[in-house]
């Protein structure tokens, strides 16, 4: 009797395991066609961007022109056609940069947006300016240190140059000189001294003529900054730590708005090719050879693992002692020793005193090593380096013609006519 009552449930749990098989084996089709399909979402979106990045011939010849101007016009003209902000004060007006302005006019190929350029801007009341913009700065931005809403005049460009433009070595010794009784401390007057030396010691001062006519004019280092760095009556002193302290958060600032340019998405990370794309930005390498790089880095760096922001700015802070580290790396070459990896990530640690990442070194190498030895072309990463860190600011801004003009000039000048020997 127990046996005839067992025997009709057997095939109903069988049954019932059977559809319970079925059901799990439907969802799991389902899962991996849903799965399919977001993957093929995610190379519709990648093959999207990738066309939406390529750059057409009417944006690739702006951007030469563009380039073209931030290499050889003068402050100036490179101001009003980056420059996008102008206030109005009753009759009177003046033009303004935001930051970002600021980080387009020295950063090559970044181009400016269309229906604004040369003496073309966007038109505010000063009452409401702060909020009708949207900086995007952090409370205690080195930008709101320059007064006007964190908005850049044309005397603070010039200022923000020579600042990004001179390396701290050169500030140390222009203070030591007009340090008169030697207490390491300039005063507000001493101050002015430096800042018109070294103004005139780089390529943007060199340059610079005033032009009353369209009211670029230089007026020296502005109220708001002289009281940040002499105090509200001006009878502090300032000392070289304080302002070497203002050039590093400056280049920070910089380098935190070329960050964020290329992760629009907030990301917590950039890609390789980006972190390659800021390296090489100053290089001035041929496009061949940039897009060499940048392809050999993308074919090794398929599966992104991304470079924070922390590691990036830390390789800039490795490139703040570049001189020292071509140093090293010098006596490493000529004791015949290889400059790998592992010696890269020494010398940062013993002269820069700063820990980098092992993937941003390998970033590095893959960039730099052309014939895939696994060693460093020392000579040609320093070279990139020293202009990647002053952003080529320093380089003589000019075609060369006038240097050969002077040439002939002098040539002619020295040499005697050949009738005269006779």
């Amino acid at each position: 009797m127990l046996l005839l009552m067992i025997i009709p449930v057997i095939p109903a749990l069988y049954c019932s395991n059977y559809y319970k098989c079925l059901v799990v084996r439907a969802d799991e089709e389902v899962f991996k066609s849903v799965e399919n399909d977001a993957e093929e979402i995610t190379e519709d979106l990648k093959k999207k961007k990738m066309k939406k990045d390529k750059i057409g011939f009417r944006d690739r010849k702006i951007i030469e022109y563009e380039n073209r101007m931030r290499a050889y016009s003068t402050p100036d003209k490179i101001f009003r056609y980056f420059a996008t902000i102008k206030l109005s004060h009753g009759e009177n007006h003046e033009v303004y940069m935001t930051p970002v302005d600021f980080l387009r006019a020295i950063t090559p190929g970044m181009k400016q947006p269309d229906g604004l350029g040369l003496d073309q801007y966007k038109r505010y009341d000063p009452k409401t300016v702060q909020q009708k913009l949207d900086l995007i700065l952090d409370e205690d931005s080195i930008f709101y240190k320059l007064g006007s809403s964190g908005l850049i005049t044309f005397s603070d460009y010039i200022f923000l140059l020579t600042v990004l433009s001179t390396s701290r070595r050169h500030f140390e010794i222009a203070f030591r000189m007009f340090d008169l009784n030697g207490d390491g401390d300039v005063d507000c007057e001493e101050f002015e001294k430096v800042a018109t030396l070294i103004r005139h010691q780089t390529s943007i001062g060199s340059r610079h003529r005033d032009h009353a006519n369209t009211g670029n004019t230089f007026k020296g280092v502005n109220s708001a900054l002289t009281t940040y760095f002499f105090g509200p009556t001006l009878k502090e002193k300032l000392t070289i730590e304080k302002f070497l302290d203002f050039q590093e958060k400056l280049q920070k600032e910089i380098l935190s708005l070329e960050f964020q340019r290329k992760t629009p998405d907030h990301n917590v990370k950039i890609t390789e090719t980006d972190f390659t794309e800021l390296l090489l930005a100053y290089a001035g390498y041929p496009q061949k050879k940039k897009m060499r790089m940048l392809k050999r880095v993308k074919k090794t760096f398929r599966d992104s693992e991304g470079i924070s922001k922390e590691d990036y700015l830390n390789f800039f802070h490795f490139l703040n002692n570049i001189n020292d580290v071509d140093t090293a790396l010098t006596f490493y070459h000529i004791a015949g020793a290889s400059i790998d990896q592992t010696t890269l990530k020494h010398v940062a640690k013993t002269v820069a005193h700063v820990d980098l990442s092992d993937h941003v070194i390998h970033v590095v190498f893959t960039i730099f090593d052309e014939n895939h030895d696994g060693q460093l072309s020392n000579k040609e990463f320093i070279a990139v380096m020293k202009n990647r860190l002053l952003r080529g600011l320093e380089k003589p801004k000019d075609t060369g013609f006038i240097k050969f003009m002077y040439t002939v000039w002098k040539c002619a000048k020295e040499t005697k006519p050949a009738l005269l020997e006779i």
